[in-house]
């Protein structure tokens, strides 16, 4: 069983099938574990079934302690998957705002974005 956190900051619990030289990975009874950044801290875990991960979206990987699969993260508590499906939306949209605002300020001051694009 691994848990594996992918670039764009999901984090995902299976167990691994398969893989390649490339890191691409299969997971079966996979589950995608949700977690609050505001208090109160809360996780959640939605099933998502058979995941194909290509490798370059791995950030990091490593096995999970079967023994301690079950325990609760320390400093959270276990939530409805609605409510922190939600939290986590709302926190996202937040986050989105400030990185958006935050490249205007780094545009006005001369930096490009990630994609190359400039304000010429």
């Amino acid at each position: 069983k691994l848990m594996v956190a992918l670039r764009d900051g999901r984090k995902l619990i299976g167990v691994l099938r398969s893989w390649d030289q490339f890191a691409n990975l299969v997971l079966q009874s996979t589950s995608e574990r949700l977690f609050t950044h505001s208090p109160p801290l809360q996780f959640a875990d939605v099933p998502r079934g058979t995941f194909l991960v290509r490798g370059e979206n791995v950030l990091l990987l490593g096995e999970v302690d079967l023994d301690k699969d079950d325990d609760v993260p320390v400093g959270f508590e276990k939530g409805e998957v609605a409510e922190v499906q939600a939290r986590v939306a709302e926190e996202r949209k937040v986050r989105e705002r400030r990185e958006k605002e935050r490249g205007k300020v780094l545009r006005g001051e001369g930096f490009v974005g990630e994609e190359g694009e400039g304000t010429f």
